[in-house]
């Protein structure tokens, strides 16, 4: 069971997981944990897989998805869907998720559950709450990567699980202009949890896309979206952000997933974030460690004014 702190109801919730049975089939039992290290997690399935959920066919998924899971359409534009990732992709009607317009507020550019840590060094991997992080690794193995990722030694890392029952567009937390982006390729491993307990390191091993911006309040930020099991495709929706120099408004959609759970990460300098305290707390209760579930355009947490911002 898989409990999370919903903070728009308060309350901590238990998750439906969408195909849970085949999770645990995957990661629990000794002959699927081999034929998943062997066989699923390469990308080639996933792209199968995406290709049938683009099809007609995956269309007879969509109603008992929706009945099973109690997804509220009436929040979402009306549309006929011409395949399941239709679905998957829908976009919320206007109005329905407001961006806090502070320029201090960085806000949850995915609609998630949220993990984040603090002063994580760039220079070694840590372990944080049974998940393997190093800012390094995450950024990629050539010496330019590495470099790069010692310019957030002791930073932040907020990681937004997105879960297949999920709104999957993700956006821009705050204002920024785009300074560099590239691709780390890598394996397409479950982002669930029950996967994470089996193999730590998934977000260092899987498939990464890695916007690097500024911003003049909280300065340079990595954005880092990575791939998982199922996920045929990962889609740059917002083509000028490819462009060094692009610059974009908080809340701009910067692209989505296809069919499958996955996490879009940022990392900001050490000291540029005051993170609310629901997520603070929630990531470090020592009883109970918990996801919060944070609506798109919610705050994440705050300037902290000795930055530095270059």
């Amino acid at each position: 069971m898989i409990r999370y702190h919903n903070r728009s109801s308060n309350r901590v919730e238990n998750e439906k997981v969408y195909g849970s049975q085949y999770v645990d089939l995957a990661y629990k039992n000794p002959i699927g944990l081999f034929l998943t290290k062997m066989f699923f997690v390469r990308p080639w399935l996933s792209k199968l897989m995406g290709a049938y959920e683009d099809s007609r066919r995956s269309v007879s998924k969509i109603k008992p998805f929706i009945e099973q899971y109690q997804i509220p359409m009436d929040q979402y534009e009306p549309q006929e869907f011409h395949s399941f990732n239709d679905f998957f992709i829908r976009k919320f009607r206007t109005g329905k998720r407001i961006f806090n317009s502070s320029p201090k507020a960085f806000c949850a550019g995915a609609e998630a559950r949220y993990l984040a840590f603090e002063n994580i060094s760039a220079n070694s991997r840590v372990k944080v709450k049974g998940i393997d992080l190093s800012i390094s690794e995450l950024f990629g193995n050539t010496k330019e990567e590495h470099a790069l990722a010692q310019e957030f030694d002791g930073g932040t890392v907020i990681i937004a699980r997105l879960c297949p029952v999920d709104y999957h567009r993700y956006h821009f937390p705050c204002d920024g202009e785009v300074l560099n982006q590239f691709q780390v390729s890598g394996l397409l491993h479950s982002v669930n949890p029950v996967a994470l307990s089996v193999e730590p390191e998934i977000f260092l091993i899987n498939e990464r896309h890695v916007c690097i911006f500024k911003n003049e309040t909280f300065g340079k930020v990595a954005m880092i979206e990575v791939g998982a099991l199922g996920v045929g495709k990962i889609i740059q929706s917002y083509a000028k952000a490819n462009y060094v120099g692009t610059k974009f408004v908080k809340g701009d959609e910067k692209g989505y997933f296809l069919f499958g759970g996955s996490t879009v990460i940022w990392v900001l300098k050490k000291g540029a974030l005051t993170l609310d305290q629901d997520l603070t707390t929630n990531s470090s209760n020592n009883k109970e460690i918990l996801e919060t579930w944070i609506p798109l355009g919610d705050t994440l947490g705050e300037f902290r004014s000795d930055i530095s911002r270059t």
